[in-house]
């Protein structure tokens, strides 16, 4: 019933024949007819042709579910043989939202692979809902996100703990009013702005400026509004987006303000154009951990890996 199972799913991944068959190193002819004799096996369509992107039938949606069952008893019978092979095979998963996965995790896959060449990091970029589903269906061994998962489900690793700042465009005049609370990016480097000693800003020296923000339902959106509500503040919001990284390099070319993470603040490579400061809440306070899905087999490969990131400076 399941035979050709990988046919399937690269068109569904892809949702495309075109590119399935050329990741599969075979014709398009060849995949669809494969793909036909497998629907006629079954007696029903696993894809809606009529669509653009291709789409999965209702019968097809089930059928792949089951296709990510099989996969998953079959990666976790291989990460056993991996255990047994003393690392010398086997894959890991690794899920990661835009910042993590261009400034956190390059670092940390590029030591676990110079540990262990022989072990396959996939690492997956997409946003923190699209990332729990795939950690929930066994599709991700890993996902390193600052977003809290529920504890009942997946277990979690410490990796760092971070701090939101705000990030202002030099130019903007409030500056002015502003200037005994100022920090340079080499300052949020150093971690002044952890220091009790450094005073935290008012908001309200910023209540007439614009600001970019990031879209509810992301953890740094709702910490934001917090942090607003708070000091009795509701912004000038001129710009909503996805990604933390994307907003900071907006702001950096001085549309609006933002808050970002100290983490992405001490890894990116930006100009010195920026003004940053200290925010008092408690909710500027978050930590980021690795999470993986309770009763998952723990593979020697998985165990390495987190033993490698707890090592790793994530500030530097």
């Amino acid at each position: 019933m399941f035979k050709g199972k990988e046919y399937i799913y690269e068109v569904y991944k892809e949702k495309s024949f075109s590119k399935a068959a050329q990741n599969l190193y075979i014709s398009q002819p060849a995949l669809s007819a494969s793909i036909k004799k497998i629907e006629k096996r079954l007696g029903c369509c696993i894809f809606d042709r009529s669509s653009n992107p291709v789409q999965l039938t209702e019968a097809g949606t089930e059928y792949v579910k089951s296709i990510e069952k099989i996969m998953d008893i079959e990666n976790r019978f291989e990460n056993y043989l991996s255990n047994l092979n003393q690392l010398k095979t086997g894959r890991l998963s690794i899920g990661a939202s835009n910042v993590f996965a261009s400034f956190i995790l390059p670092a940390i896959i590029t030591k676990f692979t110079n540990k262990y060449p022989s072990i396959k990091v996939n690492l997956v970029e997409a946003n923190s809902a699209h990332l729990e589903d795939q950690l929930f269906s066994g599709a991700l061994d890993f996902v390193i996100d600052n977003y809290p998962l529920n504890e009942l489900i997946y277990e979690k690793h410490l990796f760092c703990s971070e701090c939101l700042i705000l990030a202002v465009p030099q130019e903007f005049s409030s500056n002015c009013l502003a200037q005994e609370y100022q920090l340079t990016i080499d300052d949020i480097r150093q971690g002044m702005h952890l220091k009790p000693a450094t005073k935290p800003m008012p908001l309200s020296l910023f209540t007439n400026d614009p600001f970019i923000c990031l879209r509810a339902g992301n953890d740094t959106r709702m910490r934001t509004d917090k942090i607003f509500q708070e000091q009795g503040i509701t912004p000038k919001i001129i710009l909503e987006l996805d990604q933390l990284a994307t907003a900071y390099n907006v702001s950096c070319y001085g549309m609006a303000i933002t808050i970002i993470s100290d983490t992405l603040a001490q890894k990116a490579n930006y100009s010195s154009n920026m003004l940053y400061y200290k925010i008092n809440s408690t909710h500027t306070f978050r930590n980021v951990f690795f999470y993986n899905k309770q009763n998952k087999y723990i593979t020697k490969a998985m165990e390495e890996f987190i033993k490698i990131a707890q090592n790793t400076d994530s500030k530097h």
